[in-house]
């Protein structure tokens, strides 16, 4: 079985936002950022398009499933 791997740590790192910015841009904790950049905690579809919403990039950028 594939499982997610995400580039959200680099991508969000390029934008100068840190785990804190990021969560209060799409409304949610720090603690669930840094989750989902550990691979602890897998976005709902919702979260997943504000995320690239708010990166200015496709879901795809940031997620992609592991061979």
């Amino acid at each position: 079985m594939s499982e997610l791997r995400n580039n959200l740590k680099v991508l969000r790192a390029e934008r100068g936002m840190t785990q804190a910015d990021l969560a209060a841009a799409v409304s949610v904790s720090r603690k669930t950022i840094n989750t989902i950049e550990n691979r602890v905690f897998v976005p709902s579809t919702v979260l997943a398009l504000r995320l690239a919403d708010v990166l200015h990039v496709s879901v795809h950028d940031i997620f992609e499933l592991e061979d």
